[in-house]
């Protein structure tokens, strides 16, 4: 049936994609993004192919860039494991902020008029 001779195998079909999720041990979501004009009104429309991809060494997290190839069933919907992370997400410090820490930083409408009553309190009458 198959071309290919025993110890040959076929090309692989690879794709370059994001994480979006980390649903499960050794499991991740993959998505596509590309562009394509929409049949009638001939618009660019953005979509997007999830691919549920197996990570054998749970390397992967969500935002990384990644490049997948085309494997044997592994389980019900994945089909796909990963090769190589590309480029790694850039990560946040992970602190939380408070709300005192974004009134201090973001002026509004009560610390401006606070700010305004404070100077007119200070200022010298003539």
């Amino acid at each position: 049936m198959s071309t290919a001779t025993a110890g040959q195998r076929t090309k692989r079909k690879t794709q370059i994609g994001f994480v979006s999720s980390r649903s499960g041990d050794k499991s991740v979501k993959v998505t596509l993004d590309y562009k394509t004009p929409h049949p009638l009104y001939q618009k660019v429309v953005k979509r997007q192919t999830v691919l549920h991809v197996h990570d054998e060494k749970n390397e992967t997290k969500v935002g990384d860039k990644v490049e997948v190839m085309e494997t044997r069933p592994i389980s019900r919907l994945k089909r796909w494991r990963v090769v190589s992370v590309l480029q790694k997400a850039i990560a946040a410090d992970g602190a939380a902020i408070t709300e005192t820490d974004v009134a201090a930083k973001v002026p509004t409408k009560t610390t401006k008029g606070n700010e305004a009553a404070a100077a007119a309190t200070n200022a010298p009458k003539a």
